[in-house]
């Protein structure tokens, strides 16, 4: 057994898909222990996985669980983390060794996914929102590590934007800068999780997964050492009011500002308080993006391998 191995856990079927070369999707846990309540988180976390399934493709949600990486979390594995919710350690680029160390269960961060799926050799990964730049974050400094993995690990992030809670330009212009490539799918805008526009235009535009694919294949090719931004927006259907997801989420950041919340549960304290506020609206919205963000990464990896899971293979 190598260093790694001691580290990292695939389940036997990520194991056999990807020796296989067919398509896996990777999904954060995070949205699982900070992003919902419970048990819509679990519920949710099920339902993502079906999503997966039902496109042709192999999901493998991921987490820190008894000193290891786990890539492709079991069922009872989904319920234990779901139901431990906040008490979970949120898990990005800088925990993950302190959390592996202690053995504390941890749940993936969108950086935190990123590693973990780049290590274990599967290229796309389905989640909510991005981090990003805080408002604020120009005398803050309060930037997401997110950021900073893009630039640097050859992961395809499919999402809704960042989310609306953030200083949207000043996001752009950080991957921009850091040459990240934002491709906005059937879309020219960059979306602002609950809604479909944010006023940002995108230089990069999509039409199929099959676009995707191919630019992430040449990506691959000429090295580039970072990922993509799929900005996939929210379904018309389930998109929020525009004026009034910005009034709750002016008042959520007074709020959050007035009790001293800062660092790492802002988001949290922040989704919370927007369910609350919009009476669960928002909670609808996010359930609803992530099942969409989950249905076009499949479509994604399905192309890239050019070919489809086939369950009954194994």
């Amino acid at each position: 057994m190598n260093q790694l191995e001691s580290y990292l856990s695939l389940s036997d079927d990520v194991k056999k898909a990807l020796k296989k070369g067919s398509p896996v999707v990777a999904l954060e846990s995070t949205i699982i222990s900070h992003g919902m309540p419970y048990p819509q988180n679990v519920e949710t976390a099920y339902a993502v996985e079906n999503e997966i399934y039902e496109r042709g493709a192999l999901p493998a949600t991921i987490a820190v669980m008894d000193g290891k990486i786990k890539v492709g979390l079991t069922p009872g594995e989904i319920d234990v983390l779901g139901e431990a919710g906040l008490s979970v350690t949120k898990t990005s680029r800088r925990d993950l060794p302190f959390v592996l160390a202690h053995k504390v269960m941890g749940a993936t961060t969108v950086a935190g996914t990123m590693i973990a799926a780049h290590l274990a050799g599967i290229h796309f990964f389905a989640t909510g929102g991005i981090g990003g730049v805080h408002r604020g974050g120009e005398t803050t400094m309060d930037v997401s590590a997110d950021l900073i993995e893009l630039q640097k690990t050859p992961v395809a992030v499919i999402c809704s934007g960042a989310k609306s809670i953030l200083d949207i330009g000043r996001t752009l212009e950080y991957l921009e800068t850091g040459g990240v490539p934002v491709i906005g799918y059937q879309t020219d805008e960059m979306p602002a999780f609950y809604t479909r526009e944010s006023g940002f235009k995108l230089v990069q535009r999509a039409e199929s997964p099959e676009e995707i694919a191919r630019a992430f294949e040449i990506a691959r090719a000429l090295c580039y050492p970072g990922g993509m931004v799929i900005a996939n927006p929210i379904p018309k259907e389930d998109a929020m009011d525009e004026r009034a997801i910005h009034e709750a989420i002016e008042e959520a950041l007074a709020k959050a500002k007035k009790d001293g919340i800062t660092g790492k549960d802002v988001t949290p304290y922040l989704l919370d308080f927007l369910a609350t506020r919009t009476e669960g609206s928002s909670l609808k919205s996010n359930i609803s993006l992530v099942m969409n963000n989950a249905r076009v990464a499949a479509d994604i990896a399905i192309a890239y391998a050019g070919k489809k899971w086939e369950r009954k293979s194994f």
